[in-house]
């Protein structure tokens, strides 16, 4: 755990997250229970419920390591309050290659902090495309690279501060 990076949330995403992990844990005991009663039903390896609950309990453990990982390693903060500078937690309006009706607008935040607007996309800061953004000012042209290699220029367009 040595290269962890610090993800950044903000204070309502922390939170929203920290229910969510103390929900998994609080649910263990049902999870455990479901099983015992799964495996009393007799032979184990023809029975499709007590399969179906040992793979929910991985599939609950893993989101609760993974949860505990995030918020150990989370920088709670607050959302931008300043409009025209990409920052984690704007809206963002950009153009590609210098092409101004090649727009795109999303969020730049984790996965986590997301977006109740299903249709916003959001990108990472971690990632290429919002890497390159942070901290850039409006009409600010940034260079970044593609999986294939190719490089890829992008103008911020607008950068707003995201409301849920």
């Amino acid at each position: 755990m040595t290269d962890t990076e610090v993800t950044w949330l903000t204070q309502e995403s922390h939170d929203r997250l920290k229910e969510e992990l103390d929900a998994l844990i609080a649910n263990r005991p049902v999870i455990a229970a479901e099983i015992n009663e799964r495996r009393e039903e007799g032979d184990l390896k023809e029975n499709g419920g007590y399969h179906a609950a040992r793979d929910e309990q991985g599939q609950q453990e893993a989101r609760i390591r993974q949860l505990q990982e995030l918020l150990n390693t989370a920088k709670v903060g607050e959302t931008p309050t300043q409009s025209g500078v990409a920052l984690p937690g704007s809206v963002v309006k950009v153009y590609y290659d210098g092409d101004e009706s090649d727009t795109e607008t999303f969020l730049i935040a984790t996965r986590e902090q997301g977006s109740s607007d299903e249709k916003l996309e959001v990108y990472s800061p971690k990632s290429p495309l919002g890497g390159s953004l942070i901290d850039a000012k409006i009409g600010d042209t940034r260079k970044y690279t593609v999986p294939s290699g190719a490089t890829v220029s992008v103008t911020l367009v607008s950068a707003e501060p995201y409301h849920t």
